[in-house]
């Protein structure tokens, strides 16, 4: 690796150097709207990300996870920290009894971000199909099932899509300079 200067010192590049931190996107809702009742399905990265935004936000939230050491696992990372309001429930996404527990019933949205596909999909499906969940979203990875959950009325985040038309989008960037 070569030196670089920062702040007037010569130094190694490291990873903190490559990138800048990410941002955390905390939106606070506007004043004449309720708060929103939701109900996360996973407690890893993107899954509490969410829920201390929102919480952040003034939003009610719940978030669900199989692993009981998720949860911590989050705090650790300063993401649930002491100042996060939202309840914490231990258990499968796709049992309903998990899901009432949740609060299912009064959510207004839904938000399926475990690491399978298969568990956003029921998941979301039985929010929006069983309980009637006005907005339900599920992390998709495999770009066709993606696609085809989107067709049938499934709202679905594809991160491999979306990774891939972002990183064109950069590199297209640098080449028209």
């Amino acid at each position: 690796m070569t030196p670089m200067k920062v702040n007037g010192k010569r130094t190694r590049q490291n990873p903190s150097n490559l990138r800048p931190p990410c941002p955390k996107a905390v939106h606070s809702r506007p004043y004449n709207q309720p708060a929103l009742k939701l109900v996360i399905i996973g407690c890893g990265r993107v899954g509490s990300q969410i829920a201390a935004n929102m919480d952040k936000a003034g939003h009610e939230v719940v978030i669900v996870d199989r692993d009981p050491n998720a949860f911590s696992r989050a705090s650790t990372r300063g993401v649930l920290t002491r100042e996060f309001k939202g309840d914490q429930v231990v258990g499968n996404g796709t049992d309903v009894d998990v899901l009432r527990r949740a609060g299912i019933e009064r959510a207004d949205g839904f938000v399926a971000v475990t690491e399978g596909d298969n568990r956003n999909i029921m998941a979301s499906q039985i929010a929006k199909d069983v309980y009637k969940v006005p907005h339900v979203v599920a992390r998709i990875y495999d770009p066709e099932r993606a696609e085809a959950y989107e067709k049938l009325g499934l709202h679905t985040i594809c991160p491999t899509i979306e990774g891939a038309r972002h990183i064109e989008r950069v590199l297209l960037e640098r080449e028209s300079r």
